[in-house]
């Protein structure tokens, strides 16, 4: 795994030390390298780069690994992957460009399992739909999982709104989980998500956007600074 860098950035060193730390903040769906430094530079833990040909976030890894490198390296670099091949999963990510994998897919336990054994690091992410479909997410060989809202046909990125009872149940239900909450959530709102969900972070995509894959800077600030001000 040459190249990488093992802390992995502040988001992934957040997610491992837990809520002593503060709530991370990831911003997902970066196309553009002056919004993405425009983020570090607003505190972001973490940027989301989509490898979904299908996303309108879409952006090739041979294209973001031009200016990857010019970011800060203690932003965690978060590769967004749906139903890829396992092997190019790995291959991205043992790249160096980028320090771990968010599976938006319907990847099996067993592909994860894969890449847990070959010790990359990696984030599960779930459409729930009800309690039910909680049941197992524990069971994928990471600590990490992203709850994003159900939405049949589309893998994240949609802006539904996820429903907090549910996410707070699964804090409480799930305690061995870092449990990331996505879907819905503005500058507006995550202040109020975060006291009342307590996740150990928050992800936002077209909550800070003009349009899909365009970042409004003065967004991305509110919004750090709302999910930082819930701590405090």
């Amino acid at each position: 795994m040459s190249g990488q860098h093992v802390d992995g950035g502040a988001f992934l060193r957040k997610l491992r030390e837990g809520a002593g730390d503060g709530t991370a903040v990831k911003i997902c769906g970066f196309t553009l390298e002056q919004e993405a430094v425009d983020a570090c530079r607003a505190g972001t833990d973490a940027l989301g780069i989509n490898f979904y040909p299908k996303s309108k976030r879409f952006i090739s890894f041979e294209e973001s690994a031009e200016w990857l490198p010019n970011l800060p390296r203690d932003v965690s670099r978060i590769g967004i992957f749906v139903n890829e091949d396992v092997d190019r999963v790995s291959e991205i990510v043992m790249s160096g460009h980028i320090d771990a994998a968010q599976l938006h897919g319907d990847e099996s336990a067993d592909y994860c399992k894969v890449l847990a054994e070959r010790g990359i690091s990696f984030i599960k992410a779930f459409g729930v739909k009800d309690p039910e479909s909680l049941n197992g997410i524990d069971g994928y060989h990471t600590p990490w999982i992203l709850l994003d809202a159900w939405c049949p046909g589309e893998y994240g990125g949609s802006g539904k709104r996820f429903d907090q009872k549910l996410a707070t149940a699964t804090v409480h239900r799930f305690p061995q989980l870092r449990v990331v909450l996505s879907g819905g959530l503005t500058p507006d709102n995550v202040s109020a998500a975060v006291a009342a969900v307590k996740p150990a972070a928050v992800d936002v995509a077209s909550g800070v956007e003009d349009s899909p894959g365009r970042k409004n800077p003065g967004m991305v600030r509110r919004f750090i600074s709302e999910a930082r001000q819930a701590d405090s």
